[in-house]
């Protein structure tokens, strides 16, 4: 199983987000721990990078992650939000 980590920031920025959006994160996070960084049953999956993933939650929202590490089994969500806000 991997570990999935928030930071504290995203954290509050996930509560205000509408109930919708934050049960759809809930299930990838479920997904990302059972299956690990890459995701293709979620829609618009891609690679961002060597270790950087992204998919969409709805049409408007999208979720970044990051491997930490592959030996410990670690990735750290660093972007919930807006396709418009979104760092890539």
């Amino acid at each position: 199983m991997w570990e999935i980590k928030i930071k504290r920031k995203l954290t509050r920025l996930i509560v205000a987000l509408p109930d919708r959006i934050q049960a759809r994160l809930a299930a990838l996070r479920n997904d990302l721990r059972a299956d690990g960084p890459e995701q293709p049953s979620w829609p618009n999956y891609s690679k961002l990078g060597a270790n950087e993933h992204h998919c969409h939650l709805t049409h408007h929202y999208v979720a970044c992650w990051r491997v930490l590490s592959e030996t410990e089994m670690e990735l750290e969500v660093y972007y919930v939000g807006t396709r418009e806000n979104a760092p890539y």
